[in-house]
């Protein structure tokens, strides 16, 4: 758990404090390079496979904005009445997911190298959409309030002239392995997209300003009270 510098910043009277319901490195990342260290990481240990075949049951499949939306609610409940540092959350509990759609099929994350040369074969000089939910939980005074969630999307072009020892010197490195879409554009994978349409947290994982509007729209939270870094 992580508890050190979460003080309000100077000058911004009466702080908020963020619980990440995941232990994604990315949204963690985006989260500090914004101005804010979570009061907490907590792993939702959600099974995503079982959540979404539930939610399938007698009706028509989720398109994948439906997925990721269902699955960042899932993952944000999954952590009510956890404890960090023996502490109750004291806080807003911010769940996410994420998952990456190229000709109506959600190429997720690759696990193994020959997944990651089919996803790759597959989205060289082409352009797919990243779906990213966002849910967030009031739970201010250890008391489970208000929620509310949005999918923002951000659509990925890929350069047209990535060549296959480049793919495979890439997949080598196993960063495109445990990402969805097998890519990333805040490490290594962004040498080869050539450009993104929408705004590039969201891509991340966790779009900031869409954070931001959650906490001011539903919540009346102006964002510069979760800065305490």
């Amino acid at each position: 758990m992580l508890t050190e510098n979460t003080a309000p910043a100077a000058g911004f009277e009466g702080g908020v404090r963020l619980y990440l319901a995941s232990t994604s490195p990315a949204r963690l990342a985006t989260l500090r390079a914004a101005g804010i260290e979570p009061a907490g990481l907590i792993s939702p240990g959600v099974d995503e496979d079982a959540v979404v075949e539930a939610l399938s049951v007698g009706r028509a499949p989720l398109s994948a904005a439906e997925v990721v939306g269902e699955l960042a609610r899932a993952k944000a409940e999954a952590v009510i009445g956890q404890l960090v540092d023996g502490e109750p959350i004291d806080g807003f509990i911010l769940g996410g997911d994420s998952a990456f759609e190229l000709d109506g099929d959600v190429l997720g994350k690759p696990h193994t190298a020959s997944v990651a040369r089919e996803r790759w074969a597959k989205m060289v000089g082409r352009t797919g959409v990243l779906h990213s939910g966002h849910w967030l939980i009031d739970h201010r005074g250890g008391v489970v309030g208000e929620a509310a969630g949005i999918v923002e999307d951000a659509a990925v072009t890929f350069a047209s002239d990535v060549d296959t020892d480049e793919i495979d010197a890439y997949i080598a490195t196993r960063e495109p392995l445990s990402v969805a879409g097998a890519f990333t554009i805040d490490s290594l994978g962004q040498a080869f997209i050539s450009h993104i349409d929408g705004n590039p947290s969201t891509v991340i994982g966790l779009s900031v300003p869409a954070l931001r509007g959650l906490l001011r729209t539903h919540f009346g939270v102006a964002w510069p009270r979760l800065w305490n870094r």
